[in-house]
Parts: structure tokens; sequence; C-alpha cells
């Protein structure tokens, strides 16, 4: 190729190349529209079966496992503590949900879903893994495994930094 021509492809290309702004690369920011635009989508369909975002965000957080402080259970529902402390008694008033003393630790309030809660959260569990496969479906199964064995890495990395609990929750 002649220099004239090398020279005016450059510029041409970057004309036809536009910046990206900033948020359009910033993995926080990537991650909280995904996050949204994802999570938005399957929320209609936990409003059509009769659970909040955040009565879901709490059944899945405890689906399937065993007691958790209320405090860390706030943390994966990514709900603020006193909402899911209001929530809990709601739902454990329909027997979903239950709290526990902790064996050392009189200050701190454990809580486990009950087989009732279960079987009420069992078939949007079902609806929400179908949610995910159409989601990833286009990547590949390695790629839909390696992003997601890279954020509970990066999940495990920095839950335990301070977060900001004054900050809104807009999603909800």
């Amino acid at each position: 190729m002649p220099a004239k021509a090398q020279r005016r492809s450059g510029p041409a290309r970057a004309a036809a190349a536009p910046q990206r702004r900033f948020v359009e690369d910033y993995l926080a920011a990537l991650l909280a529209q995904a996050s949204h635009l994802i999570s938005s989508e399957f929320h209609k369909v936990a409003r059509q079966h009769g659970f909040s975002v955040s009565e879901w965000r709490v059944l899945a957080s405890l689906a399937g496992g065993e007691a958790i402080s209320i405090g860390r259970l706030a943390q994966i529902a990514v709900t603020k503590q006193p909402t899911v402390t209001r929530m809990l008694d709601r739902m454990s008033q329909k027997g979903h949900v239950e709290r526990l003393p902790h064996d050392s630790d009189r200050r701190i309030t454990l809580v486990r879903i009950t087989e009732a809660g279960e079987r009420t959260v069992g078939h949007l569990m079902e609806l929400a893994r179908e949610h995910e496969h159409r989601v990833l479906e286009p990547f590949g199964h390695e790629s839909a495994e390696a992003l997601k064995s890279t954020l509970r890495r990066m999940i495990e990395l920095h839950e335990h930094a301070p977060s900001d609990e004054a900050e809104e929750e807009d999603e909800e």
C-alpha cells in the first residue's frame, strides 16, 4: 500500500470506529447495566408469580442452603438489612422462612427457608434457570461457565470491602 493511502486509511479507520464512552468500557458500569437488563427481564416473571423482587431474591438466596445471618442474607440478596428484616417478618408469618438463634452469639439471628418456602420458590427457580440458559446460550457453555467463575471470584475478592449503605437501590 502506498504511503499516502496508509496515512489516509489510519484516520479513516479511526473515524469509522467511534470511541467508546467511559461507561461503555468501565467494568462496574458494564456489570451494573448487564445486571439491570437481565434482572429486569426476570423480575417481570417473578411479579407475575406473586413475588416482589426482594421476596424473590431472599427466597432464592436461602433456597437449598443452610441457615445464615440476616446480615449475610441482606448482602447476598442485594437488599438493605432493615428491608430484609421487615420482609422476613411477613415471610415468617406465611411459613416460608424461620428464624433461629445463633449457637454461640445471641446478637446474631439466623434465618433459613422452610419446606413450604422451598416449594413456593421451586417453580420460580426453574423459570430462572431457563431464563439464564436463554441469556447465556449465545456465548456457549464454556464461555458461560468461565464468565460465572470469574464473577464468583470477583465477588469473593470484593465481598468484604466496605459498602455504601446510604446508597439508594434504584431497581426496586
